[in-house]
């Protein structure tokens, strides 16, 4: 026996032997975490797969089919304007409103189709932070001052982490980028405006499909809400038009998938999830089924799907063994973490951002839960930093990241995120505080 190779494999089986030998199973607290992580991912799994993820791969596998690699390098490469390109990517989450997962396909398709680094993590920041409705719910709920804070450090973060990230890998984007320069231009096969209102489509439809409820019954918010799955019903006829007219989609293939969500919709209209599965079925049937460009685009998103999902579903079932769900007790007691963030310290910012950057936010999720917070003791200054840090980033959101651009980049990334939210929570606590 050769023990100077052997003693790995022996020693991974003595780790889990005991590991397996100690498990402390029928403690309340470990029956309960792992209970909660099965609670999280179903709930991820029936409110964010199917709305949010599904529509943002169709649209990361359109970014890789139908936007050429020179248009990309033109407006968000290395080269680019650069106050343009920083200028569009940190405002994007305006018109995104998504969370820290959904951005991740779109991320993945504007970063391989040849988007500059900084811009690239600019927008993978503000995708998810730079939400309209959540920094107006922001100011309602926590005060004007938070939302006003909130909006201007994610703009202002955007643009330094995407510029910092471009400094520091500066020699890997050079090389990146006579790489990219090297290959051929793809033949542009229809006008700017055609591809411009197909993406529209989509990002409406995701943009409106996710529509969270507000606070209040009147207003321009609630009216946008209780018209959703029209407006939504509305982009995706559009879509189904456009593929018709202009990518050579059988207007019957169309007609086929639309019928049973056009019935399943006036049988169960208080169920509109039923007819969205349906739509999503139809167009992945007859785009996985076609010989052209059409069917490369459904390869893109399913191969976006098959990278990502299995790491955010993991992620999501450890994030939940550790945190709970919101009101709810993981491994990690919520006191712990209420107790830990009051006050205006280093420590105190530093724990809010670095707990915030590894918890899972859903859109809108993040005012109440600073709300309880609060309430049970958090300074204003943590409570920034974790409102600058959470939204944009997540344990599964870090596990994707890592297989995009490798670890290197992400622990950059992810420090400088907790860094700034740490010093911009110190700055805004020892003026507000």
């Amino acid at each position: 026996m050769n023990w100077k190779e052997e003693w790995k494999p022996l020693a991974i089986i003595v780790t889990v032997f005991l590991a397996c030998f100690y498990l402390p199973v029928g403690t309340q607290r470990f029956d309960n975490a792992i209970l909660e992580a099965f609670h999280l991912v179903k709930w991820y799994a029936q409110e964010h797969v199917l709305l949010c993820l599904i529509p943002a791969f169709f649209i990361a596998g359109a970014i890789s089919v139908f936007v050429s690699q020179g248009s990309v390098m033109k407006y968000l490469g290395a080269k680019a304007n650069k106050v343009l390109a920083y200028g569009v990517a940190a405002v994007s989450g305006t018109i995104l409103a998504v969370c820290s997962c959904t951005v991740l396909p779109l991320f993945a398709g504007i970063y391989r189709m040849g988007a500059g680094l900084g811009p690239a993590c600019a927008f993978l920041y503000s995708g998810p932070a730079i939400n309209v409705l959540a920094i107006v719910m922001t100011a309602r709920i926590l005060g004007t001052e938070m939302g006003i804070a909130r909006a201007v450090g994610a703009i202002l973060f955007s643009v330094v982490i995407g510029l910092l990230m471009h400094f520091f890998f500066r020699k890997e984007e050079a090389e990146r980028q006579v790489m990219q320069m090297a290959m051929l231009e793809e033949e542009v096969k229809r006008p700017l405006w055609q591809n411009a209102l197909y993406f529209a489509s989509m990002v409406a439809i995701l943009v409106f499909a996710n529509w969270g409820a507000p606070q209040t019954d009147s207003g321009l918010w609630a009216a946008i809400f209780n018209a959703k799955w029209i407006l939504t019903s509305i982009f995706s006829v559009a879509l189904g038009v456009m593929l018709v007219a202009w990518f050579g989609v059988k207007i019957w293939k169309v007609g086929v998938a639309a019928v049973p969500v056009v019935l399943l919709a006036l049988v169960f209209p208080e169920q509109p999830l039923l007819a969205f599965t349906a739509g999503v079925i139809g167009l992945s049937a007859f785009t996985s089924t076609d010989d052209g460009e059409v069917g490369d685009w459904f390869s893109s998103s399913w191969g976006f799907a098959k990278q990502i999902l299995p790491l955010l579903l993991f992620g999501v079932l450890v994030a939940g063994a550790l945190l709970g769900r919101v009101g709810n007790e993981g491994l990690i007691p919520s006191q712990w973490v209420a107790s830990a963030v009051g006050g205006n310290s280093l420590m105190a910012n530093f724990f809010a951002s670095f707990a915030g950057a590894f918890m899972y936010f859903a859109t809108l999720t993040e005012v109440p839960i600073l709300q309880g917070l609060i309430g049970a003791g958090m300074g204003k200054g943590p409570a920034l930093a974790l409102l600058l840090a959470g939204p944009a980033l997540s344990l599964p959101n870090m596990l994707v990241i890592n297989s995009i651009m490798g670890v290197k980049k992400t622990v950059v990334f992810v420090s400088l995120v907790i860094v700034m939210a740490t010093i911009s929570g110190i700055f805004y606590g020892s003026i507000w505080g």
